[in-house]
């Protein structure tokens, strides 16, 4: 990969890793569902416009807007107003090896003993996490591991639906699930005038960089750098992805990083790489 498109790689990975701290300063200024209400507006308001979608494209999207808008996102947005951020980002990074199960057991991928090893690698990171003292309360780990796996659902669902846009899909997803995401404010948050009356510039600095920041431009560069490279070699720089958060959260927030979150965390992404890791084949040569 050029020099040029591996920095730009590595600059949406940044872009990621800092969205998982600008997410977790955002709720502490605004009610997280009226957060996520707010950016779904911003990324629908300046995609939709550009964006038509066919019928064959709009049920799976409907779909999509329940699992990846309404249940994902919010979610993930809950559970890190409970967590620290580094911890939260190791966390939702089980939504791989969720997919990757869930891939096995209902699209009947092939699950070598490779993915196994990853799959326990993963668990097992998961499990050591959960003896540190950084571990969130029961409710706030159980959201996060609930947000992974509606991670996971949907990405089988985009495996099985027509070709969409990356764009086009963000855009439509934002625009379903803002009724969706509007009443799950309106239930469960509340003195939502008041809220907004109160809105410092991280709050709105939250909007803005995960709607436009996140969603927009990180993905954009993200698929630009997909139709020029194989797959294999832009995928694994997701694997920096976590560790920056860590350490982004540690700096910017004071985090612990205790042994737990150091060999937990180790081994998370060591089972990731295993899963996404492409394996080695042997070459045969003509004589």
């Amino acid at each position: 990969m050029p020099l040029r498109d591996l920095l730009l790689g590595l600059l949406v990975i940044v872009i990621w890793a800092f969205n998982i701290i600008v997410i977790k300063v955002g709720v502490d200024d605004m009610p997280p569902l009226m957060l996520m209400t707010l950016r779904f507006m911003l990324v629908a308001a300046l995609v939709v416009p550009f964006t038509r979608v066919t019928r064959p494209q709009l049920p799976w999207l409907l779909v999509l807007s329940v699992t990846f808008g309404g249940l994902h996102f919010p979610l993930l947005f809950l559970g890190l107003g409970q967590a620290e951020a580094g911890t939260g980002a190791l966390l939702v990074q089980m939504g791989t090896p969720f997919a990757t199960l869930l891939a096995a057991v209902f699209l009947k991928e092939r699950l070598d003993l490779r993915r196994l090893l990853g799959l326990l690698l993963a668990f097992a990171g998961a499990v050591v996490l959960a003896g540190g003292p950084a571990l969130p309360n029961a409710t706030a780990t159980l959201t996060l591991l609930t947000s992974a796996l509606a991670w996971a659902v949907s990405t089988l669902i985009i495996k099985r639906a027509p070709a969409i846009s990356p764009l086009t899909l963000a855009g439509w997803i934002a625009l379903f699930a803002i009724p969706q995401v509007a009443l799950g404010s309106w239930l469960f948050e509340t003195q939502h005038i008041q809220a907004l009356r109160h809105v410092g510039w991280i709050g709105w600095g939250a909007v803005f960089y995960t709607a436009v920041m996140s969603s927009i431009i990180a993905y954009g560069l993200w698929y630009a750098l997909l139709r020029r490279h194989p797959i294999n070699r832009v995928v694994p720089l997701t694997l920096l992805m976590p560790v920056i958060a860590v350490f982004l959260g540690v700096w910017l927030l004071g985090d612990g990083l205790d042994s737990h979150k150091l060999l937990g965390g180790a081994l998370v992404i060591a089972g990731l790489a295993v899963i996404n890791l492409p394996g080695r084949r042997r070459q045969h040569t003509a004589s």
